[in-house]
This record gives structure tokens, sequence and C-alpha cells, in this order.
């Protein structure tokens, strides 16, 4: 089993929506419930087939949440630490030839979001990222295709 890597800022992310869904999102559906009860029928009550549906949705994100806060590693660099190659809650500036750098920071997967450049540390560009150093240059296969990278510049946040 991979291990489940958060930073602070994705575990209290994750504690807010765990929060939200505890608290006013169960209270919400509490009530859908119980006013399609009192519609009567319920074999043939869609309110209350589609309410028990999002029941069963919310549950299952909610164990889910807890599950994943439970078994996360929180990645910290208290001291700011620099460290010479890349680990998960680094910061990587990287460089195919002849192409603009990029900047992505490695998350653990329940955190990634390539939209806003943090990818996972089990996908294939941060797996092969992992371990490296300034300098070094890696090859790995995408779903796009063969990428080979140069690892320009490795930073740490504070946190």
């Amino acid at each position: 089993m991979n291990q489940n890597y958060l930073t602070p800022d994705g575990a209290a992310k994750l504690k807010a929506e765990l929060e939200n869904l505890t608290t006013v999102k169960r209270q919400e559906l509490s009530k859908r419930l119980r006013e399609a009860i009192q519609m009567g029928d319920l074999s043939e009550n869609a309110d209350y087939i589609m309410a028990k549906e999002d029941q069963a949705f919310l549950e299952g994100r909610i164990q889910e949440l807890e599950q994943v806060l439970r078994d996360a590693q929180i990645i910290h660099n208290e001291d700011g630490a620099r460290y010479d190659h890349v680990t998960v809650g680094a910061t990587v500036t990287v460089q195919e030839p002849g192409e603009e750098a990029e900047i992505y920071t490695i998350v653990g997967a329940k955190e990634a979001d390539p939209r806003k450049r943090t990818i996972s540390n089990e996908s294939p560009i941060g797996r092969a990222l992992i371990g490296k150093h300034i300098g070094e240059v890696v090859k790995t296969e995408t779903p796009g295709g063969m990428l080979v990278l140069k690892v320009i510049k490795i930073e740490y946040q504070k946190s």
C-alpha cells in the first residue's frame, strides 16, 4: 500500500470538508429525508429514493475523508530546511529540451490537482522526480508520450 501524504494545507482543506459534511450537509440531508418520508409511500417516492442515494454518497465520502486523515502522513518542513533532492512537499522547476520551464509541487495523491500544478508522488512525473537532484535529467512515460525533464530548481516552503 502506498503511503498517503498530505501537506498541512491539504490536510486543513480535507478537515474543513469533513466538518462541513458531518455538520451542515448531514443536517440538510436529514431534513430532506424527513420531508420525503412525510409524503407517504416510500416505494415510489422519487424524493425519498434520491435522498437515500445522496445519503449513501455523503456517508461514503465522510468515511473516506476520516480514513485519509487518520492514515495520512503530514509533510512538514518546520525548520525551512533545504533538501538537495526532490521529496513530497517540494516545488520543482523542470524543463523539457527547447521548452519553457514548468513548476510543479509534489503532493500526495489525495491532494493532487494538475490544473493547479500540484502533482501526485504516484503520477508518472512525480514518481520520476522523487529523489532527483538539481541538474539531473529524468525520462518518464506519460499518457501523452515520453517526457525528458531536467531538474532546474528545488524549493521547500516552511510549513
